[in-house]
């Protein structure tokens, strides 16, 4: 085996080993572990499921699900099948049907691979009869999925194993799984940063850096909290309020967050020793001049915003059918519609704001006055933040996780969307 498994923490054993006969947790049902990321609760818990269905089974089904099969293939495939090669095991994936036969001295059982990204996606799951079920990602899946899902584990000594990082404390899988895990014959197995031996303190220290508030608590702490007070604290404390030192960029984008009767916002952003600053802005509210103005006034307020500068692309809401019509018809900007997960967004700008990616300059008022103002929605029962005060927060948000998004998901791999360990 090789030396990044070469040695595992108490708990990692307990989660590789609770199924065994001489273990004193073999009388469950099903093994739940959630926790802090890159706390290598998915390495050990999907080699342990591998290990327990040819120690259990031969000739059976099984399920390994993920909020994506990408993301499945990314965040445990990708660890789990040269642990299974050095290990003694042998597989055969058929990338056509999703599934991969694995074996283990003359044992063989079939894997077949899910994403439960919706709620369309509890039919994928419908007729098959499985032995046992991996849940990666599961506070991501919606209920439907996970309980159809659940539902085709039929044959007799069939187990479930259930995988996530926390979420809001409404959430389903905590109200129904966490808290109920005594009650449903599962071992619950909680982990933190410290129970991955192979994780050095100097990137423990890099994982801790990347979030605030909420997401600290969540991703650094596993805990499970909602997300509650100002979205940006830390920008509303004008923490990542900077003049550019220079007015030369490398690079130039706009974003937009467009609004007929609600504010429009644009963002200004240059490229510089790469610091990526929002150094001018557009902000316009309606309702408070008392003029609507047309798509063809904000496209000269855009132009007007540019100048003569070279423009990569405009990223605007992809609602904003209209108004994107409108740039491309005048044929100067190239437009990307936003990435537009709010979650998954916020979570990105606090990250670039605490890695120094982005930055703000003293002139974009209308931002800096939304960070002092933008909050979440605590009567929501999930993570949302309010919709108000939030027309910069928003265009910003489509800058980072447009532009960003492929230099951060690059190591966002392991984080939210969930995270690999």
């Amino acid at each position: 085996m090789s030396s990044s498994f070469s040695r595992f923490s108490k708990k990692q054993l307990i989660a590789l080993s609770w199924w065994h006969n001489s273990s004193p947790f073999c009388g469950y049902d099903g093994l739940i572990c959630d926790g802090a990321v890159r706390s290598g609760k998915t390495t050990c818990m999907s080699l342990s499921f591998v290990a327990w269905s040819l120690y259990r089974f031969n000739d059976e089904n099984f399920a390994i699900c993920g909020k994506t099969i990408a993301s499945l293939r990314r965040n445990v495939l990708t660890s789990l099948l040269p642990a299974l090669r050095q290990s003694g095991f042998e597989y055969k994936e058929k990338l056509s049907s999703n599934m991969l036969e694995i074996s283990f001295e003359g044992r063989k059982n079939r894997y077949y691979l899910f994403g439960g990204r919706d709620e369309s996606s509890a039919s994928l799951i419908q007729g098959i009869t499985l032995a046992g079920i991996f849940l990666d990602e599961v506070a991501l899946m919606p209920r439907s999925f996970v309980e159809q899902a659940l539902a085709r584990c039929s044959v007799n000594g069939s187990a479930f194993w259930f995988n996530c990082n926390p979420e809001n404390p409404h959430h389903w899988f905590y109200e129904e799984w966490i808290k109920k895990a005594e009650e449903k014959n599962c071992l619950y197995l909680h982990f933190t940063m410290k129970d991955n031996p192979s994780l050095s303190q100097k990137m423990i220290k890099r994982y801790e850096s990347l979030y605030s508030g909420a997401f600290y608590e969540r991703f650094v702490l596993g805990l499970w909290v909602a997300a509650d007070g100002l979205v940006y604290p830390e920008a509303a404390q004008g923490k990542y309020t900077e003049k550019p030192l220079t007015p030369a960029f490398q690079k130039h984008y706009v974003s937009c967050d467009y609004g007929t009767v609600n504010p429009t916002s644009m963002g200004l952003w240059g490229l510089h020793d790469n610091v990526w600053y929002r150094f001018d802005e557009y902000y316009y509210s309606s309702r408070l001049e008392g003029k609507q103005k047309t798509d063809e006034e904000y496209y000269s307020d855009l132009a007007a915003l540019c100048g003569d500068r070279k423009i990569e692309a405009v990223i605007v809401d992809p609602s904003a059918a209209s108004f994107i019509e409108c740039i491309r018809r005048h044929g100067r900007f190239r437009v990307i519609p936003a990435k537009n997960d709010v979650t998954d967004g916020i979570r990105r700008v606090q990250s670039a704001f605490r890695q120094g990616q982005i930055k703000i300059s003293p002139l974009c008022k209308g931002a800096i006055k939304e960070f002092s103002l933008y909050r979440w929605d605590k009567k929501a029962g999930k993570d949302s933040p309010k919709k108000e005060n939030d027309h910069a927060m928003d265009e910003i948000r489509y800058f980072v996780s447009t532009v960003l998004a492929g230099e951060q998901d690059s190591f966002f791999a392991f984080a939210a969307k969930r995270q690999s360990h």
